[in-house]
C-alpha cells in the first residue's frame, strides 16, 4: 500500500505518466456521479462470487520466510505478472484467476456464478489445484487469517506496493501486517434493485461484527497469542481509518460513498518510473481542484477506487471483506450463509432486525469473538436463520448441519 517521502512531498515535484487518457475530470460533481454509477450498479440479484486468500509457508518449516523462487516454480504458468513479468498468467482449470498479494499470499478469485453449488464446487476444485501445485513444490497453504509466526515482509517489488508500504509505515505496523500477513474470504453479492440497495448495504454492515465474531480465525501473531479473536480485523482497523472504516447505513449509500471516495487522500500516484508515492494528505477532490500540476482522469479515479479497503466495498457489486481465512474447506460456511441470507429480500429485512444488538461492534467482535455474550446471541439467531434459508435453497444440504454447529462449537472452544 502506498505513500511519499520528503523529496516529492511537493506536488510540483511529481510528473504525469507519458500517456494521459483524454477523459479529464472537470468538477467534483462529475466525479461523484461517476463513482455512484460504477460502484452501485443495480439490477435483480443474480450472480455470486468468492475470493479466497491464504498465506503460504514452507512445508518443512512454516516459520521460515517465504522463498519467492519456490513460489514462482510451484505456481508455474499460473503465476501472475506482478510476480513474473513475462508469465502467461493462465487461469486455473475451472476459470478462477490466481493472484499474489504483497507478502506472497495467494488468492483464488472465482468466476461469477448464478448457482451457489457451482460456485462452491468450481472454486474448491481450483483451490485444490493450487494446493496440489504448492505441495509438489514443498509449500503449503496457511489456515489462519494472519500469518501466526513470521514478521511481515513484502515479496512483490512493484511501484504500487512500495508506495503503499511507505504511506502505511507512517501510521504503524498495521499496514504492513494487512499487506503481507493477512488472508481472508471475500464474498461477492449483487447490489440489488434500486429500491433495495440501501437495505442490502445496511444489512451487510450490520452482519459485519456478527460474522467477524462467528468466524474469527486469527488469534496469534509473531508466534504468540494476542488476546484477540481476529487480529486480522484489528490490523485492518488500525491501518488507515478513512480508507478502512465501515460505511454508515444511510438512505443513499451511493452518494455517501462517492463523497467519501473524493475526500480520501491519494495512496499512490501512477507515473513513469518506479516511484509512485503520493504527496501526503492530498485528496482526490483536491486533485480535481488543481492540487497537482496535471488534472486527473476517470482512469485515475478508477485506480483511486482500488486503494480503498472498507469491510464492504462497492465495485458494481458488494464485496464483503470482513471474514478471516478459514481452515480447509470451512470457507464454504460463511460463503453459503451470506448467499442464503441475501437470496430473498424479506430475509434481508429480518437480518437487519436480528443484527441490531451487534450494531457497530466491530472492535468488540475482533477482540472477543463469540466470548462476547451479545455477539454470541446475535450470531446464534442469524446463523439459525441462515440455516433455514440454506435448507430452503436446497443447493448445498450438506452445509446446513455444520453451519448450525458453528456457534456451539466455537463457544465450546472458547470455554
Amino acid at each position: 500500500m502506498t505513500r511519499m517521502t520528503a523529496s516529492i512531498d511537493s506536488p510540483s515535484a511529481a510528473h504525469p505518466p507519458a500517456e494521459v487518457p483524454s477523459s479529464r475530470i472537470r468538477t467534483r460533481a462529475e466525479a461523484e456521479a461517476y463513482v455512484a454509477s460504477v460502484c452501485f450498479k443495480h439490477g435483480p440479484p443474480r450472480l455470486l462470487g468468492v475470493e479466497l486468500e491464504w498465506t503460504v509457508h514452507h512445508a518443512a518449516d512454516p516459520r521460515r520466510p517465504l522463498d519467492a523462487e519456490a513460489l514462482i516454480a510451484a505456481l508455474g504458468p499460473h503465476a501472475p505478472r506482478s510476480l513474473v513479468p513475462d508469465s502467461p498468467q493462465r487461469p486455473l482449470p475451472n476459470g478462477s484467476a490466481l493472484t499474489v498479494e504483497p507478502g506472497g499470499q495467494v488468492e483464488v478469485s472465482s468466476l461469477p456464478s448464478p448457482s451457489l453449488r457451482t460456485l462452491l464446487d468450481t472454486t474448491a476444485a481450483d483451490a485444490a489445484h493450487v494446493r496440489s501445485r504448492l505441495a509438489d513444490g514443498g509449500l503449503l497453504l496457511g489456515e489462519r487469517g494472519t500469518d501466526p509466526w513470521r514478521i511481515p515482509h513484502r515479496l512483490l517489488d512493484v511501484p504500487r506496493y512500495a508506495a503503499m508500504e511507505c504511506a502505511f509505515d507512517r501510521i504503524g505496523i498495521g499496514g504492513r501486517l494487512m499487506m503481507c500477513s493477512t488472508a481472508g474470504v471475500q464474498v461477492c453479492l449483487d447490489a440489488g434493485e434500486p429500491h433495495r440497495i440501501a437495505a442490502r448495504w445496511a444489512a451487510l454492515h450490520a452482519l459485519g461484527p456478527v460474522f467477524i465474531a462467528a468466524f474469527a480465525n486469527s488469534p496469534q501473531l509473531f508466534g504468540d497469542p494476542t488476546g484477540w479473536a481476529s487480529v486480522r480485523t484489528r490490523s485492518l482497523l488500525r491501518t488507515d481509518i478513512p480508507r478502512m472504516r465501515p460505511g454508515p447505513a444511510t438512505a443513499d449509500p451511493a452518494a455517501d460513498w462517492a463523497r467519501r471516495v473524493l475526500d480520501t487522500a491519494l495512496l499512490c500516484l501512477r507515473r513513469d518510473g518506479t516511484d509512485w508515492r503520493a504527496p501526503g494528505g492530498v485528496t482526490f477532490a483536491e486533485w480535481i481542484c488543481g492540487a497537482l500540476p496535471w488534472p486527473p482522469t476517470f482512469d485515475d479515479l478508477d485506480y483511486h477506487l482500488s486503494t480503498l479497503f472498507p469491510p464492504v466495498r462497492p465495485r458494481g457489486y458488494f464485496e464483503v471483506r470482513y471474514l478471516d481465512a478459514q481452515h480447509g474447506d470451512d470457507w464454504m460456511l460463511p460463503t453459503a450463509a451470506l448467499v442464503a441470507l441475501f437470496a430473498d429480500e424479506s430475509t434481508v429485512d429480518r437480518v437487519l432486525e436480528l443484527a441490531v444488538p451487534a450494531g457497530g461492534r466491530w472492535v468488540d467482535a475482533a477482540r472477543h469473538g463469540l466470548a462476547d455474550p451479545a455477539l454470541a446471541r446475535t450470531a446464534a439467531a442469524v446463523l439459525e436463520l441462515a440455516c433455514r434459508e440454506l435448507d430452503r435453497l436446497d443447493e448445498t444440504p450438506e452445509l446446513v448441519e455444520p453451519l448450525a454447529d458453528v456457534v456451539p462449537r466455537r463457544l465450546a472452544e472458547a470455554r
